[in-house]
């Protein structure tokens, strides 16, 4: 009877010590954890310490030298203007960070459009654009070097008078003129010339050389009728002749 009485008190007493043994290894394994981490912070103090010295002493050194030029109320000064403008500051880099978003975006886009350009001027450059245009300069600047400001503001005077003529100059009727009377002429001076008097005699029978003379001599006529007109503008005498 007394066994069996003390048959629970004896499994009472094991699971506590099986409680109590789970106990003293959790706080086994918390004091070793503990101790991890205070060689871990021992370790990280050892590397730090140098690292904080000498940024210590590179702040020192630096300070040192702008001593002379900064006092302490500025740099609080720039602290709280700093502070006060932190929003500011945000936005500013809100702004940037939009700015550099865009320019990711764009930056295809501006490669493909300096590569077409930099096509269009390669094109241009073989054309011979920029060849003209150089030479342009050159007559520009021969202008401006032989005429002066007197010739040119005759020529602003005049210059609707001047656009007149070339725009008759350039009718069709009269460029086909002239262009066969050029090919045609081309042809007849490489021909040999007969220059006896019978031969212009003989050519003073040809219709078509009589009415070239009188188409030159009213050409004459209208010339000099021109050159009294002008001699009138100006007060010069313009002697035509002998």
């Amino acid at each position: 009877m007394k066994q069996v009485q003390e048959a629970p008190e004896l499994a009472a007493l094991d699971r506590k010590l099986d409680l109590l043994t789970a106990q003293v290894q959790y706080l086994t394994e918390q004091a070793r954890a503990v101790s991890r981490r205070q060689e871990e912070r021992a370790e990280l103090v050892q590397d730090v310490v140098p690292i904080v010295n000498d940024a210590f002493r590179i702040t020192t050194e630096q300070l040192e030298e702008v001593q002379d030029y900064v006092d302490l109320s500025d740099l609080l000064r720039l602290l709280k203007r700093l502070l006060r403008n932190a929003r500011n500051a945000e936005a500013m880099l809100d702004q940037l960070e939009s700015m550099q978003d865009l320019a990711q975006t764009t930056g295809p886009l501006a490669d493909s459009v300096v590569a077409k350009a930099a096509d269009l001027l390669e094109s241009a450059e073989n054309k011979g654009y920029f060849a003209f245009t150089r030479g342009s300069a050159r007559i520009v600047d021969n202008v401006v070097t032989h005429f002066g400001e007197e010739d040119l503001r005759l020529l602003g005077d005049n210059v609707v008078l001047i656009l007149s003529v070339l725009k008759d100059m350039t009718q069709p009727q009269i460029l086909d003129f002239l262009r066969s009377i050029i090919s045609e002429g081309e042809a007849e001076v490489s021909r040999p010339v007969d220059a006896s008097v019978r031969s212009l005699l003989r050519q003073m029978r040809d219709p078509d050389v009589r009415r070239g003379l009188a188409l030159f001599m009213r050409l004459l006529r209208v010339v000099g009728a021109r050159a009294v007109e002008g001699s009138k503008y100006d007060g010069r005498s313009i002697t035509v002749g002998g």
